[in-house]
């Protein structure tokens, strides 16, 4: 066994990669419940909306997120663009005290290999909990640990607008089943068929309760952008 896979296996000192979505956010769950040490919640926030490895709409929401986790956050900008973002990333974690990096990859191997890459480059170990897991069985852990999670972007065919705001419960795990089944979408989105936002979590000490939020429909896509936003207790 290498130092590298002895490690994980020990306490560590980590940083979560979240971007206010269900996956960071399941990911983050299971990492406590490991007894890793969580740092830092890192977000990196693109200034173009096409970023291949970070979330766009609503990430201002992160601040909330960190704040009802009581976790402190650490944020840095990246231009967005292919791979030069990577490096954004790489000069950000370079600055922390950490010995382990967490994300909420599940089956694209483009996200978890330059997310493996960076790590190595730096000497940190990368935990990745849901990695190659059962999609369907993921989303209803969700459902199962309470966790509180909307849909707040659609980018792929069948979807509409009535999907923007909706929840995840069995009713939308079910719709989102006969879209895999029909038109081939991931299941959790991990394609960038769609987007979420997780408003109460079980490691959560408050939750988030929205207070204005807009539609935003372009063609065959849109968001969900949340205008207003307070913490409030659980």
């Amino acid at each position: 066994m290498t130092f590298h896979q002895t490690l994980v296996e020990q306490s560590l000192r980590v940083a979560a990669l979240v971007s206010g979505g269900k996956d960071s956010a399941l990911a983050l769950h299971r990492t406590i419940g490991d007894g890793h040490e969580v740092k830092y919640l890192v977000a990196m926030v693109p200034r173009r909306e096409d970023s291949w490895m970070f979330h766009y709409p609503n990430i201002h929401m992160v601040d909330l997120f960190a704040e009802a986790a009581k976790i402190p956050l650490v944020k840095g900008e990246t231009s967005g663009v292919r791979e030069v973002e990577l490096e954004d990333l790489k000069c950000l974690l370079k600055k922390l005290d950490i010995e382990g990096v967490v994300s909420g990859a599940v089956s694209s191997e483009y996200q978890r290999s330059r997310i493996e890459k960076i790590c190595k480059e730096i000497r940190l170990v990368h935990i990745a909990p849901l990695w190659h897991e059962n999609p369907a069985k993921l989303l209803q852990e969700i459902v199962d640990e309470k966790f509180d999670a909307i849909i707040v972007g659609v980018y792929a065919y069948g979807f509409d607008s009535s999907w923007l705001g909706k929840p995840f419960d069995p009713k939308t795990i079910n719709q989102l089943t006969q879209l895999n089944q029909k038109y081939g979408i991931s299941l959790v989105g991990e394609g960038g068929e769609y987007e979420s936002l997780v408003i109460n979590a079980p490691f959560f000490k408050k939750k988030i309760k929205l207070l204005k939020v807009e539609k935003v429909w372009k063609g065959q896509s849109g968001y969900l952008l949340v205008k207003k936003a307070e913490l409030t207790n659980k």
